[in-house]
Order: structure tokens, then sequence, then C-alpha cells
């Protein structure tokens, strides 16, 4: 068995990954931590994991982590950096979730995050956790940096073509939305009921963190820098991604067969019918991307329709991937339920 330790269990990706690994047949639950609700039975703040998970938040000074095989921090950004290196001195095999890892530019991530990296170091080490491009890369790590939601349903929409070489690189555009959930579990008046039900608003126009972190996933394929403009937006649901992106093609391609060669034999990607429109409640609560193509008016741009559960392939559910391949299992183990519908 895994033995397994959470630092911060108690937003909606903690409890997320909670759920996901109480169902995991190879995982043991060791301690998760939350200096806030410590001897509270994680049970009693989130009754839907009665009988499936026994354990009481403890404080981080007071969780035996170091006993852990692996422990994931489902924290806020500047957290993970701090503790990690204790954690992998120790033989700990640490998946972080926020941002501290992800993008190997310090400086760009100092402006971006706004505060000064306690662990340059592991920087360099991390392995960025996007299983359909570092599969391999993933099985030998030590450090895992997960993508964030946004990057994870833009890149997994749009490599195929920079990868192939066959659109124009300097004017990408991700026009993404989001559910309330992405936002967090806090309280903050932009997020309450009133303010984002029946409403709909762009956030972050003029830039917004996970830019840099596409920016960067997408270079990497293209092998040179790229433009992209990222625009996210918030919408009144309450989880998903619906990201849609537009390239502009400079060499044909049979699209379609493009796309469902590149992501053949992927479990957790589904490349749909041409045409096709997947929508947000179609991977709710799954692991799974779905793309579709479409070439509107037979023009000169693709327009890629990518949505995952922002929750899930978006956060915990592609934690728990990388963490099964980081432990030699099958990467689908504890993951492949159905969608939730409606």
């Amino acid at each position: 068995m895994i033995k397994v330790g959470i630092v911060g269990g108690t937003g909606y990706t903690g409890v997320e990954l909670l759920r996901l690994l109480a169902q995991h047949p190879e995982v043991e639950l060791m301690a998760i931590t939350s200096r806030g609700e410590a001897g509270t039975a994680v049970a009693d703040m989130f009754p839907s994991l009665r009988g499936k998970v026994s354990l009481k938040f403890v404080d981080p000074k007071d969780a035996a982590l170091d006993g852990c095989d692996a422990v994931f921090f489902a924290t806020p950004n500047g957290i993970a950096m701090q503790q990690a290196k204790a954690l992998l001195d120790a033989g700990v095999r640490v998946i972080d979730l926020a941002a501290d890892f992800r993008i190997k530019d310090i400086a760009v991530w100092e402006k971006w995050y706004g505060m000064t990296h306690a662990a340059p170091d592991l920087v360099a080490e991390a392995v960025y956790g996007l299983p359909e491009v570092n599969r391999e890369a993933i099985r030998k790590a030590r450090l895992v940096a997960n993508p964030g939601c946004y990057p994870t349903a833009a890149q997994l929409g749009l490599l195929p073509l920079i990868e192939a070489g066959c659109v124009e690189l300097d004017h990408l555009i991700a026009d993404c939305k989001s559910g309330v959930s992405g936002a967090g579990r806090k309280a903050e008046t932009h997020i309450l009921f009133a303010e984002a039900s029946d409403n709909f608003k762009a956030y972050g126009v003029a830039g917004h963190r996970h830019l840099p972190e596409i920016r960067q996933g997408l270079a990497r394929a293209a092998g040179r820098e790229v433009g992209l403009t990222f625009v996210p937006h918030l919408t009144p649901m309450i989880r998903g991604i619906h990201a849609t992106l537009y390239a502009r093609v400079t060499r044909e391609e049979d699209f379609q067969s493009l796309y469902e060669k590149r992501y053949a034999g992927e479990p957790f990607v589904d490349v749909m019918p041409a045409k096709s429109q997947p929508d947000t409640r179609s991977v709710r609560a799954s692991n799974t991307c779905r793309i579709a193509l479409h070439r509107p008016q037979g023009g000169d741009t693709l327009v890629v329709l990518s949505v995952i559960d922002n929750l899930t392939k978006g956060a915990a559910g592609q934690a728990v991937q990388n963490m099964n391949l980081m432990f030699g299992l099958d990467e689908c183990t504890a993951l492949s339920h159905v969608p939730v519908l409606p």
C-alpha cells in the first residue's frame, strides 16, 4: 500500500483528492493537515466522505508526513516550496497541486506570483505533470508539479497542432471559461451566489497567472516562443472548464486524423467526431478531457473545443494519475469512473 499524506485538505481540490484516494485500492491515507480545523473529523466537514475517511485533520507540525510514501500539497501557492525539500530528503515523493514548481524561469514565476521563490534549486528537478506529454519522466520523478486547470485544457487542445507545426504560432488565442469552484473554497464577494449566479464575466484580461504556464508548455512543443492571448471567464456553474482555442492554419493536414493519432491510447483524452460540441457536464467529476475540431466556413482558422472538470483532470484527478505513474500502477487506477449526469 502507498502511504499518503495530504497537506491542506479543506478546500475543493483537497476534498476532491480525498474522494478519489478514498476509493483507491492501493492507497492508505495517513494524515490530512489543516491548522484551522485540527482535531475536526474529516467526515464532519465533508459528509460525503462518511464511512470512507475516518481520519481527523491534524496540525501540520503534528503530522508524520516524513513517514509517508507520497505527499500531496493541496495548498495555496507558496506553501509547498517551503516544505518540499525536507520531505524529499526523507525519501517522500511530492506532488504539488499549486504552482510552486510549474514555471522553470524563476524570475517569471516571481513576477507573476509576487513572492520570492523559497526553493529555486528544486524547480529544475520538478517534472511538469501533464502525462500526455511527460509520462516517462513522471514515472521516475521525486517531485511533480501538477498542471493548472486552464493550462491543462488549453495545452491538450493545442498541442497536436503545435507539435505538427501546421499553425501560425504568434497569434494563438485561448478563450476559456471556468466554474466558480476554480476560485477555491473561500469567502470572497465575487464568488458569492448572488454575485456569480445569473452572470458571466471575463477577468484577468490584462494578465492571468496561468498565461506563462500555458506559454511555457506550448513553447516547449514548438521549440520556440509562442504568442498567446489568454482570457479567462467566470461562469455561473460550480465545476467545469470550457476552452475555445483558435489557431490559423499554415499547412493543410487531415486535422481530425492528426488529433486521433496524437491521442490514440491516451486513456483520459477523448477526441470526438469532427464538428462535435463537447460540453462541461459530459466530463463532470471525471478525469477526462474531451476535444472537438471545427473549421468555420472552411476558412483558415481552426477552432478547437476542449472541456475538462477543473477539479478532476484540472487538479486532483490528474494528481492521482501522476501518483499512479510514479508508483508503477496502472495510471487509470481509481480514475475510471463514468462522469456524473445530470
